[in-house]
Formats: C-alpha cells, sequence, structure tokens
C-alpha cells in the first residue's frame, strides 16, 4: 500500500492542514516527504498518523488484500465466463475503487475494467478507458503491457477489425509465447482466425484451447469452443466430425439449461445439415432455432432469412415468400442492408427471373463485394449468375462470372 498517498489523500478529504495532522507525531517537513513518497516513513510513524485520520493500518492493509482477492475473482469469473459473479464481484470492486489507486493494483485493476467493459459490450466506456490506459503505456511492466495488448486485441475483434487483432495475438504469442499457452487466450486467436476464414487454423487453436478448458473444467467456454470448432470443421466439409460437435453441443447444453446458446447450435446445425443435403433436419433445426429467439434481433433476422432460402431451394415458394417478406420488413425496421437486398432479390426472382438476376447483379453483388462479405456467399451468387447466363447461351457473361468463381 502506497501509505504516504493515502495518508494526504485522508487528510485532504477530512480538510486537516499538515500541521494539524503531524501535531506530536512528526515535523510538518517530515510529513510532507512522506506524502509524497520522497521518504521512507517508519511503520510507527504511519500507525500514528492514520491512527489520527481514524483509519487502521491493520484495515488498509485487509482492504489493500482483499483488493488482491477481488481481481483474481473478476479474472477467473471472465475466464469462466460466469457472468452473474462477474457482476458482483465488480460491483464489489467499484466499492472499493477509491482505495486501488494506493495499492500496486492501480493498473491491473484499469486494465481488468477494460476487459469487464468489452465483456458487457460497452463499446463507448471500453473506448474511452482503452484511451486512458494509452496515456499511461510507458508506465506498464512487461506483464502489464502484455494484457493492454491482449485485451486490444480482443476489443478489435468486438469491433470487427479482426486483421488487426490478429497481427496483435501474433505478435503477443512470438514474444511471451509462455503466457499465450492459455485457454481463453488459444480461444481468442482460433476465434479470430475463423473470423477470418481461416479454418485451418482456427481448428488447430480451437483444438488445443478445448483441451485447456477441459482441463480447468470450465464448462461453458467448452461450449463455445466446440461451436467453434462445429462451424470450422463444417467449413472445411469435415462433415462427420462437425457433426459430433454439434450433437456434443446440444446434449450439454440442453442439460445444463444454456438457453442462451442454445438458438447458435440449432442454427449451425442446421446449416451443417443444409450442406449435406439433409434438407429437412435442416429445417427442423433452423425453426428449433428460431422458436427460441426474440424476433427483433438481427439472429432472428439471419435464421428466419436461411429458413426462406431453404424453403426456395424446396421449391415451397409460398413459405419462401411469406419467409422473405418479413425479413425484408424486419431488416428495414433493423437498418440492417444486406438482408434488406438479399430479401428483395428472392422476392423479384419468384415474380421474373429477368428482374431477380438484374437485381442481384447490379445490387446485391457489388454490396457483397464492398462490404467484404464471406466468399462462400459470393461465389455462390457468382455461380447462381454464370448458370443463368449459360442457359441464355450467353458466352462473355457466363466466362464473366466463372473467372469470378476461379
Amino acid at each position: 500500500m502506497e501509505f504516504g498517498a493515502l495518508i494526504k489523500f485522508y487528510r485532504t478529504q477530512r480538510g486537516m492542514t499538515q500541521a494539524e495532522l503531524a501535531k506530536g507525531i512528526c515535523s510538518v517537513p517530515h510529513l510532507s516527504k512522506i506524502e509524497n513518497n520522497s521518504k521512507e516513513a517508519n511503520e510507527e510513524t504511519v500507525s500514528l498518523l492514520l491512527e489520527r485520520l481514524n483509519i487502521s493500518l491493520e484495515e488498509m492493509e485487509e482492504k489493500e488484500d482483499r483488493v488482491k482477492v477481488l481481481l483474481r475473482e473478476l479474472a477467473n469469473g471472465i475466464n469462466f465466463y460466469l457472468k452473474d459473479e462477474i457482476e458482483e464481484t465488480y460491483q464489489k470492486l467499484k466499492e472499493i475503487e477509491h482505495l486501488i489507486p494506493f495499492s500496486k493494483y492501480i493498473y491491473i485493476w484499469e486494465f481488468y475494467k477494460f476487459r469487464y467493459l468489452i465483456f458487457k459490450g460497452l463499446v463507448a466506456e471500453a473506448e474511452s478507458q482503452r484511451d486512458l490506459l494509452y496515456k499511461h503505456k510507458k508506465n506498464f511492466s512487461q506483464h502489464e503491457d502484455y494484457l493492454f495488448r491482449y485485451y486490444n486485441a480482443v476489443f478489435l475483434m468486438w469491433k470487427g477489425q479482426n486483421k488487426n487483432a490478429d497481427d496483435i495475438l501474433d505478435a503477443l504469442h512470438a514474444e511471451n509465447s509462455i503466457e499465450t499457452i492459455d485457454g481463453e487466450f488459444l480461444y481468442h486467436r482460433a476465434l479470430v482466425k475463423s473470423s477470418l476464414e481461416q479454418s485451418g487454423h482456427a481448428i488447430h487453436f480451437g483444438k488445443m484451447a478445448l483441451q485447456m478448458f477441459m482441463n480447468q473444467h470450465n464448462f461453458i467456454r467448452i461450449l463455445h469452443t466446440l461451436m467453434l470448432l462445429g462451424i470450422n470443421y463444417t467449413h472445411s466439409n469435415i462433415y462427420e466430425v462437425a457433426h459430433g460437435c454439434f450433437q456434443h453441443l446440444i446434449r450439454n447444453a440442453e442439460l445444463i439449461k444454456e438457453e442462451k446458446l442454445l438458438p447458435q447450435i440449432y442454427h449451425n446445425m442446421g446449416h451443417l445439415q443444409n450442406k449435406m443435403k439433409n434438407f429437412k433436419e435442416a429445417l427442423y433445426y433452423y425453426e428449433k432455432s428460431l422458436a427460441l429467439q426474440p424476433n427483433f434481433n438481427q439472429h432472428y433476422l439471419v435464421t428466419l432469412y436461411t429458413i426462406g432460402e431453404l424453403y426456395y431451394s424446396l421449391n415451397s415458394f409460398d413459405k419462401a415468400r411469406a419467409c422473405f417478406q418479413e425479413v425484408n420488413s424486419l431488416a428495414k425496421d433493423l437498418g440492417v442492408k444486406k438482408y434488406r437486398l438479399l430479401a428483395d432479390f428472392y422476392l423479384f426472382l419468384m415474380t421474373s427471373p429477368v428482374k431477380g438476376f438484374k437485381f442481384l447483379e447490379l445490387k446485391v453483388i457489388p454490396y457483397f463485394e464492398e462490404a467484404n462479405e464471406h466468399l462462400d456467399d459470393l461465389t455462390r451468387f457468382y455461380k447462381m449468375l454464370a448458370d443463368y447466363y449459360n442457359e441464355k447461351g450467353m458466352v462473355i457473361e457466363t466466362v464473366h462470372y466463372l473467372n469470378k468463381i476461379t
């Protein structure tokens, strides 16, 4: 505990002069040096000064130990994804926050506060906290510098700046190979590789993270990692292994009543079944996912759109039309241009193929190319146009979109 700064804080808070506090204990110049940390005070002097301020030395030392314990609990709560415990611990830390600047945990607390704000999805507050930390960067120890860069990478991922986040995580691993052998760090490496569609790397780091989480009995993170692996096995066409991941996920998520995760699991199992051409099974899982979701958010929108596409591929045009009409309306309300364009495309297509493919060519594909949307989606649309023009005998246009695929 930095007792000099603590004494100055409480003396000022109580409206006492240095002379009033020092009387009968030490000289005013001596107190001034103690308060400015330019002189080491003996325990007896510190104890007398604190006693006059109605503060117990033992109590202050206990509170510093309390800060240490709570910070460890907050870090563990985030690592184990224990939402209720995280909130409770954070509020306890906020209650004694005024003491933390006088302890050796001043920067650790600010790092964990940054991580907490990211965890809560409070982007503006997290950005302000990051800016505050950056101003003190030159004072960080090697471990503190690692934490700052790591949490900044997590923040960049949350904002969708995945390439920058990936560069930071790669650099941290090269510089701090021991600290980065950690389940949470490996999970974030897998997550960012997945976002960059580097499925092989995502699977590699995901398997390492999964083993770490299993060793820790970190059940929620095991589910998150299995989800990540299932998605990337699906993307890599390793269907049997992906199916095993999702079956395990469904069984365990239902067992521990992880209801917030179940819609995502069902959706991704539906996607796997769709890729395997098991269309009825895909529809079953998509509809299970939709039934568990609130109907005014982007996840609901994505699942509903996917169901519409599936009905279209099964030639159930009335059901497809109803889905796309709802998608169109919801996308407008949510301000999601991508799904408004996609819904319009299918609605045009079911009315007039000529209008539909013209809209795909002039509106949908340019938007996807500019927004750097998933390559799989773009490839599928290129193929649709290539097939359409091929049927029309329009060779130049057919070759143009075939070249885009390759």
